[in-house]
Order: structure tokens, then sequence, then C-alpha cells
């Protein structure tokens, strides 16, 4: 996905002069984007059904929702309820993003796979791949690990090579913008979408907002809430040194995110009643620069998406603030009857 500047995420909120400019590379995007589908349901691109089920989690807009936590969170809700999950990727901006080929994750080298992977790996400990291909990392990770009898993909909700059992789309409270495609919105496919997906998740987004969501979109998939939580931090050089998050209150910090919607994080860290200099990076800033090379605070807070790709800097202010997702059981359930069905 290209960079795109906060003057455009700007003009993706409203249907301005910017906007409207751009509907016409957004008809040619819309054109491009129905086409492909529809060679895909008419069976002219291949779609590859695996042995085992496959849930996608995903979303139709540019930008991060909050996808990485629910997956993680679900990968952790299968893992209770006896099954074996494997999780997929296309490792964005890893050096195997662009690659035909499929790698299994097997160390936390962010700049190698990506570091939403490598983070669902730490996570979990589950079993990990990517690849441009999702249907070969998938066939690769299965016969490295033949005992798994799920797998998991972040992201990929419009990489239909790859047949699912169970598709969720992912919002958060910014929603579908000024509800254009791309480039004169924020969407990646038109809102009717939603009407094959299984279930729509919304993260710090209430359920009759996305019920509303979707009937813009002439579609009833189930609805659930879904909340990001945060209690405690720990030291990166140190990840046995654990604090609650409160503790922090009264130092002078900072705190910096390189992901889709830092402001979500600068906003957990509001409510836990802390005070910071914030630092909005690029959603996946690499650190191949350190952007806390001459900051005065005394402690300074970051994501643990940020933590993969900061190691190297061996800076004791550094603390990560993991986040929990809050799942309903309700889709919990949902997701464990699609792939009992399955088997």
């Amino acid at each position: 996905m290209a960079e795109r500047g906060p003057w455009l995420e700007g003009a993706w909120r409203t249907r301005g002069v910017v906007s409207t400019l751009l509907l016409p590379l957004a008809a040619v995007y819309g054109a491009i984007t129905a086409l492909r589908r529809a060679l895909f349901a008419w069976g002219v691109f291949a779609t590859h059904r695996l042995p085992v089920p496959v849930v996608v989690v995903g979303n139709i807009t540019v930008g991060g929702t909050g996808k990485t936590p629910l997956v993680i969170s679900l990968i952790e809700a299968l893992q209770k309820a006896g099954l074996k999950p494997g999780v997929i990727s296309r490792g964005y901006r890893g050096r195997y993003a662009d690659h035909a080929a499929w790698a299994e994750v097997l160390t936390s080298d962010a700049g190698r796979f990506g570091d939403e992977i490598v983070l669902v790996r730490e996570r979990t400990g589950v079993p990990a791949a990517v690849g441009k291909q999702r249907a070969q990392a998938c066939r690769g990770l299965l016969a490295a690990h033949p005992l798994l009898d799920v797998l998991v993909c972040d992201d990929g909700l419009q990489h239909y090579g790859l047949a699912r059992d169970l598709e969720i789309a992912v919002f958060d409270e910014r929603g579908i913008g000024n509800g254009r495609l791309l480039p004169a919105g924020p969407l990646r496919e038109s809102l009717a979408r939603l009407r094959s997906v299984d279930a729509v998740v919304g993260n710090g987004v209430g359920k009759a907002e996305l019920a509303v969501l979707a009937a813009g979109a002439r579609a009833q998939p189930p609805c659930f809430h879904m909340e990001l939580q945060a209690i405690v931090a720990y030291q990166l050089v140190d990840p046995s040194r654990r604090t609650p998050l409160a503790s922090f209150q009264g130092q002078r910090l900072a705190a910096a995110a390189g992901i889709g919607a830092p402001e979500r994080f600068f906003a957990t860290l509001r409510k836990a009643g802390l005070s910071f200099y914030s630092m909005a990076l690029a959603d996946h800033f690499d650190y191949a620069t350190n952007p806390f090379a001459g900051r005065p605070e005394d402690t300074l807070l970051i994501t643990e998406k940020d933590a993969v790709k900061c190691r190297q800097m061996h800076d004791p202010r550094l603390w990560v603030v993991p986040v929990e997702a809050i799942l309903e059981h309700s889709l919990v359930t949902l997701v464990l009857e699609k792939i009992h069905a399955r088997n």
C-alpha cells in the first residue's frame, strides 16, 4: 500500500474538493476490483481450498483498525478450545512481502517478516508463515506442522486466491470515512462487501453503530463489540520488569506509536491517567533512525508492534504497553461453530 499523508487522510473524512476531484480514479479502481472479484467467482482465477478451516480477519478500509490484537485474542481462544491454530500473513513491509515464496517465521526479525506477524507469533507461540501468495504460505505451514487444524489469516479479506470458511471485517471509530473508494476515500472495496462477511467487529465502536453501517450496505451480518485494554507495561531491555500502567503518573513521559491509528494508543494512555508528549509515527515505522535520540523524557512508552523493531536500541527508558482485545463470547462461539461445521 502506498504511503499516504495526513492531508489525504483528512480529505477522506469529508466529501470535499480533493475527494471529489479523485472520483474518476476511484471509479476506475472500483471497476478493477469488481472485475477481479468476479473473475475469481467465475473460476477464471483459481481459488485454493485447504484441508483445514481458514479464518480471515481483515477490513475494507485502509489503515489499522485493530486486526492484529483481534487475531491474537482469537488465536488464544482457539487454543483454549483445544484447537491447534497457525497464523499466516503477507508480512507487510518485511523482505518477504513481495516474494512469491513462503517463509516460516522462526525468528523475531521484523525487518524480514513484518512487525505484525512477529508480534502474533511472540504473543501466542503458534506456528506462523508469511508469503505474497497466502495459499502457498498456508500449504507450506501445514506441511511443516501437520497437526495444525485451523489457520487464521491476519488481513487478506481481498486475497480471493485463498478460500475461507469465515470472514471477519473489523472497523474502528473512523468507520468508513466519506464512504468513497480509493483514492477518493478510504475504502478498499465497496460497502456492499459486508453482505458476504460472516461477522463485523467494532473496535471501540458500539453494535448499534455497526448495525447502521451494515444496513447502509443492505447487509445483516452479526455485529460484535471489541475493546482494547492496557493494564501493565514492561521494560524492553528487561521484560521481567513489569509495572501497572498507572504507576507512570507524574513522570516525564513521551509516547510513540508507529501504527495505523496512533491516537488510539494515546487515548489508551490518557485513560490510565497519564500525561505525555505524543509522537505519532508513520504506520509500520522501521526505526532505521532513532526517533528518541535527544528526547529529554525519563520514560518512553511504545506499542508492542513498535517494540519488535526497537530491541537493538538497548534504551532502558523504553517501556512496552501490551494491549489485549476483549472479545464478546458470542463472537468466539460463532467462530468455533464455523470451524466445527467445516470439520
